[in-house]
Order: C-alpha cells, then structure tokens, then sequence
C-alpha cells in the first residue's frame, strides 16, 4: 500500500474547488486533512447559511462528494472519508 501523504493536496485541492463553486460564501471554507492508520479523514467547515447546500437535498450533494473523494483515493490506495462539521451557533 503506497503512503497516502502523497497527493496529499489533490484530494483538498477538489474539495476546495467543488465547494467553493456550490456556496455562497467561499472565504468562510475551512478544510482540515488527517492521515491514520484508518486512512485519510478530510473535515469541512461551511457557514451556516450555505451548509444546506452542502449537504443537499435528502444528502445527494454530501454523498456526491464522497463518492468522488473515495474514487481519488482508489488511485493512491488510500481510503479518504469526508466529515462535514456543522457551524457552532453564536
């Protein structure tokens, strides 16, 4: 199994871009990348107001995602699972 630090900016670098074109407010995306022995564990953080969109009707947009991330990760053998956090209310 090849290391999954490697590549390590592709998989961020896609969710970056695919959730900076669904949201309204791009600047308040924050990704967090982490390797373990379980693999590799990307954490997203939206804002409130564009956290819908994110996980989108019925979770068809979130389980999109995933589905890509997993595919990405099949080409490095590593298994890659997206964790959306959900805005802490003020």
């Amino acid at each position: 199994m090849t290391d999954p630090t490697i590549d390590s900016n592709k998989d961020v670098e896609f969710v970056r871009f695919v959730v900076s074109q669904i949201v309204g407010n791009p600047d308040e995306i924050k990704i967090e990348r982490k390797v373990d022995e379980m693999g590799v564990l990307i954490t997203l953080e939206v804002g409130k107001d564009d956290m819908g969109k994110i996980i989108g009707k019925s979770g068809q947009t979130a389980k999109a995602l995933r589905t890509l991330l997993r595919i990405i990760g099949s080409q490095n053998n590593a298994r890659v699972n997206l964790k959306i956090v959900e805005p802490i209310e003020a």
